[in-house]
C-alpha cells in the first residue's frame, strides 16, 4: 500500500502530510509564519528559512505520530523542489533527501504550482482530465490547459502583478494588517453601493494574460482622495475586489471558449475568496459546466498537495531509493517541466 510524506517549504508555511493511496490524507501538519512575518508587512526570507528549521522535525514526526505509522510504512518522500524562496526551498529539499537517504526510500522533487492544479484531486468531488485550471495566489496568476497528468500548457498569465499580490498591496496601501488580502477582502463585504467604477485591465482586448498592477495603482489614487472613513475604505476594497474577480472571470469564460473544456478547477491562496467562488460557478452554471475547488484548508501552501503530487509521480515513473547527490532546488521553475525532475 503506497504511502508518501509530503514536505512543503516553498515560502512561509511548513507544510507535511502523508497521503496514503487508499484512505487519501491520513495526516495533515501545518506551521504558518503570518504572525512572524506580520510586523515587517511581509514575508522576510531569511527569518522564513529559519522558522522552516525549527520546525520541520517536529512537524514529520508529528505527522507520523498522527498517522499511526512508522517510516518502514513509507513508499517515498517528496517535497518542493520550486519555485519559491531559495533558503525556504533549501530546507523542505534538504530534509527530504536526507530522510529518503536515512529511510532508504525515492525521493521525489515536485513543482509547487503543480501541488495547487492537483489539489482538487484530494476531494470527493473531483475533477477528470482534460480540464481548465485557473492557478491563482500571491505569486502567481495563470490559465492552464490540463490535457492530463503532466501535461500542463499555460495559456494565459499575469504580465506585472499576481492577482493576489494586488490584494496584498492594495491592503497594505490601505494600511490594512498583514496578511492584508483576506483582510481586504473581509472589509470588501462592508462595501455600499456607492462604488467607484475601477477598469478591467486587458479585457477591451484579445488573449488570455492578465495585468493587475494598474488596479492597485488606480485603488492608492482613490484611496489617497477619500475621507479615510472605514465606509470609504470598505467601498474602495469592495470596488478593487470586483474589478480583480471580474477580469479574471472574462478571462476564464474566454478559455473555457478556447479549449472547449466544461470542467474549470480553481486554486491557490486567492481561489478561498468567497466573492471569487460566486462569480465563477455562476460562470460554469450559465454554460452548463463545473468548477472545482480544493477546501480551504488546501487553496494555501500545505503539505497534503505534495504528498498527492508526490504520489502521483512515484506510480507513473516508480524512482528508485535515493542516492547520494547535490542537493538542488528551482526558485524559478516552469510548470511545463514539472513532470521531468524526478530525483
Amino acid at each position: 500500500m503506497t504511502k508518501i510524506l509530503g514536505i512543503e517549504t516553498s515560502c512561509d508555511e511548513t507544510g507535511i502530510a502523508i497521503y496514503d493511496e487508499n484512505q487519501g490524507i491520513i495526516a495533515h501538519q501545518l506551521y504558518s509564519q503570518v504572525e512572524l512575518h506580520s510586523e515587517y508587512g511581509g514575508v522576510v526570507p531569511e527569518l522564513a528559512s529559519r522558522d522552516h528549521v525549527r520546525k520541520i522535525v517536529p512537524l514529520v514526526r508529528g505527522a507520523l505520530q498522527q498517522a499511526g505509522i512508522q517510516p518502514s510504512e513509507l513508499s517515498a518522500i517528496a517535497y518542493t523542489q520550486g519555485p519559491g524562496l531559495i533558503g525556504a526551498l533549501l530546507v523542505g529539499a534538504t530534509m527530504g533527501q536526507s530522510l529518503a537517504y536515512a529511510w532508504k526510500l525515492p525521493s521525489i522533487g515536485v513543482h509547487h504550482l503543480e501541488g495547487h492544479l492537483l489539489a482538487p484531486m484530494l476531494e470527493a468531488d473531483k475533477p477528470v482530465f482534460p480540464f481548465l485550471a485557473l492557478l491563482v495566489s500571491g505569486g502567481h496568476t495563470m490559465l492552464v490547459d490540463v490535457i492530463g497528468l503532466g501535461e500542463y500548457q499555460i495559456i494565459g498569465e499575469s504580465v506585472d502583478d499576481a492577482a493576489g499580490e494586488a490584494f496584498d498591496k492594495t491592503a497594505k496601501i490601505m494600511g490594512l494588517a498583514y496578511p492584508g488580502g483576506p483582510r481586504l477582502a473581509q472589509l470588501a463585504e462592508k462595501g455600499g453601493d456607492d462604488l467607484v467604477r475601477f477598469p478591467r485591465p486587458m479585457t477591451d482586448r484579445p488573449g488570455l494574460d492578465f495585468s493587475f498592477s494598474g488596479l492597485k495603482t488606480f485603488a492608492a489614487n482613490q484611496f489617497s482622495a477619500c475621507d479615510k472613513s472605514e465606509q470609504a475604505k470598505a467601498n474602495i476594497a469592495k470596488s478593487f475586489q470586483q474589478a480583480v474577480i471580474d477580469t479574471l472571470s472574462i478571462k476564464c469564460k474566454r478559455a473555457i471558449k478556447q479549449t472547449g473544456h466544461q470542467a474549470l478547477v480553481v486554486s491557490g491562496g486567492v481561489s478561498a475568496n468567497l466573492y471569487l467562488r460566486e462569480k465563477l460557478a455562476q460562470l460554469m452554471q450559465s454554460i452548463g459546466g463545473k468548477v472545482y475547488y480544493p477546501r480551504h484548508e488546501y487553496c494555501t501552501d500545505n503539505g497534503a498537495m505534495i504528498a498527492y503530487a508526490g504520489y502521483c509521480h512515484f506510480k507513473a515513473e516508480q524512482p528508485k531509493p535515493a542516492k547520494q547527490h547535490p542537493i538542488k532546488v528551482h526558485p524559478r521553475w516552469p510548470l511545463s517541466e514539472a513532470f521531468k525532475n524526478t530525483e
